[in-house]
């Protein structure tokens, strides 16, 4: 037999053999003689089949709540450059006016219109929507004329009950009875990771639906919230989705998979000013007691500790002798008589408890304190260097006090004493530069003139800071040249810790803050 006679044999015996298999196993149910399987099996599509409906009945439920915001300004004569809807090209979006405040454009002697989204609360007509919607770009004064559409087309016109800029929250009010209304769910025991809707008014397109996840909370955005310092008392407690939101949204529902809000869309992080994946909404939580305040008192009254605050770095948990990187800084005081003064609290403390809860970070201490009303008491714990102490501070009502920006900025200068476990150059504050920053003499503290790029200071000191004294290795030392700052740093070795109490020329207020380091770290 020829090799090309064995090969053909060999070739048709293992045709044959396949095509047996696939006779036997199509037999057993292996498989279907022929036929590719194309579709899953009914079991398989089942969880998405109600995973979407679910979704569809969300939709139909909430949407008839959400409501459509319009709202128009007249114009003013203001020559001046603003920052704010009032820049908008006349052939923006509607909705984008936010996006120009980056850009200095004289305001036009033209109406100024704007739109966002709402939801309905209460079936006679008060509705939650943020406070940029229905204001114009100061955040403050209300837009002249607030028009609402719902979704089966009915227009009214709406009136502002109040506003709160620390927030950005509003609340409107249509005169009717029976308004379709939405659930108000409870955002603190949402997880991340669980299934949201985002529902609104994007880029005019009305009850725009889109989904996605919790992707973060407690966020805190100070350059939208608090831009300049201009909003103090704003909130850092944000939550995160990856929702498409976009201009439009903001004031629209953010709405778990039990169809309750937990959420008022607000923000977006986007270097087009488009959706990226990044979209922000206050907690509804919150939103609600700010609307019960409103509804009662006309307006809101914020508590307050009366204390400046950072989220803790690994130097000053280690300072305080905290065992986890957890907790709140008190960095400083607004004023010589707040209630967390008189209580006793000091720059440096770590607030680890208030009201008995763990404090893990600003949001989680804001959230404490806003539940509660001027004039309360909260029990905060605290750590100061390694040590545990308990105050008991009876909140202040604050008042919404926009910063003045003074032009205060002196020219850096170079040399100086270096210190190297620090990174940084000292100089004395000369008498020049202490009258141009307009200190108050006798002239204390050195001026750091150079930090040394991936030094311990590196992003935490700035040239034209002033340290004016070393709370940290006790006993506490006023530094007044740059003698006095190496003779302290002169005992400490390298990776131990040193508190400063710094301030910055630039600041027309002269605020210190409390800065610590890692030596030679």
């Amino acid at each position: 037999m020829s090799i090309a006679s064995q090969k053909a044999r060999l070739v048709v015996a293992a045709t044959t053999a396949f095509i047996g298999g696939l006779i036997v196993a199509s037999g057993m149910n292996w498989t279907k003689l022929g036929f590719a399987q194309t579709r899953p099996s009914a079991a398989q599509v089942q969880p998405i089949a109600e995973a979407s409906n679910a979704f569809v009945a969300i939709a139909n439920n909430v949407t008839p709540a959400v409501v459509s915001i319009e709202v128009f300004s007249a114009a003013r004569s203001n020559g001046t450059a603003q920052r704010g809807r009032s820049q908008a090209p006349q052939a923006a979006p509607p909705g984008m006016e936010d996006f120009f405040r980056q850009f200095d454009i004289p305001q036009q002697s033209r109406p100024l219109r704007g739109q966002g989204s709402g939801f309905i609360v209460t079936s006679n007509g008060y509705i939650l929507t943020n406070n940029h919607v229905v204001t114009n770009s100061d955040r403050e004064t209300i837009a002249d004329k607030v028009t609402v559409r719902l979704l089966d087309h009915r227009v009214f016109t709406a009136k502002v009950v109040g506003h709160d800029r620390t927030t950005d929250v509003a609340v409107i009010k249509i005169d009717g009875k029976d308004f379709p209304t939405v659930a108000l769910g409870n955002d603190v025991v949402s997880r991340i990771g669980e299934w949201v809707l985002a529902i609104g008014n994007p880029l005019g397109l009305e009850n725009t639906v889109t989904a996605g996840i919790i992707s973060a909370k407690g966020r805190a955005l100070p350059d939208l919230m608090n831009p300049n310092g201009t909003n103090q008392y704003a909130i850092s407690d944000l939550i995160q989705t990856d929702a498409a939101i976009n201009p439009g949204n903001s004031g629209g529902p953010l709405v778990n998979s039990r169809g309750e809000v937990i959420g008022i869309n607000s923000a977006i992080a986007s270097p087009t000013g488009y959706n990226a994946g990044y979209g922000f909404a206050i907690p509804v939580t919150l939103a609600k007691r700010v609307m019960d305040e409103i509804i009662a008192h006309g307006r809101v009254r914020v508590p307050a500790l009366g204390i400046g605050i950072d989220d803790v770095s690994p130097e000053d948990a280690a300072v305080a002798g905290v065992k986890d990187i957890r907790g709140v800084l008190v960095r400083n005081f607004p004023s010589d008589n707040t209630p967390a003064k008189r209580a006793g609290l000091q720059p440096g403390d770590v607030i680890i408890t208030a009201d008995g809860q763990p404090v893990d970070r600003v949001s989680t201490l804001q959230r404490i304190v806003r539940n509660h009303n001027p004039g309360e008491t909260v029990d905060i714990e605290a750590m100061r260097y390694g040590q545990r102490k308990n105050f008991h501070v009876t909140l202040m009502e604050a008042l919404d006090q926009q910063v003045a920006t003074t032009d205060t900025r002196t020219e850096p200068v170079g040399g100086g004493t270096v210190h190297p476990a620090l990174g940084i150059s000292v100089a004395p504050v000369s008498t020049e530069i202490a009258a141009q920053a307009r200190m108050t003499t006798p002239v204390r503290g050195v001026m750091v003139s150079d930090v040394i790029p991936g030094g311990p200071a590196e992003d935490k000191l700035f040239k034209n800071d002033v340290i004016t004294e070393v709370l940290y290795p006790a006993p506490a030392r006023a530094i007044n040249t740059p003698a006095d700052l190496q003779q302290t740093l002169g005992r400490l070795k390298n990776g131990e810790y040193v508190s400063l109490r710094v301030f910055s020329l630039a600041d027309a207020t002269h605020a210190t803050r409390i800065v610590n380091l890692q030596v030679g770290k």
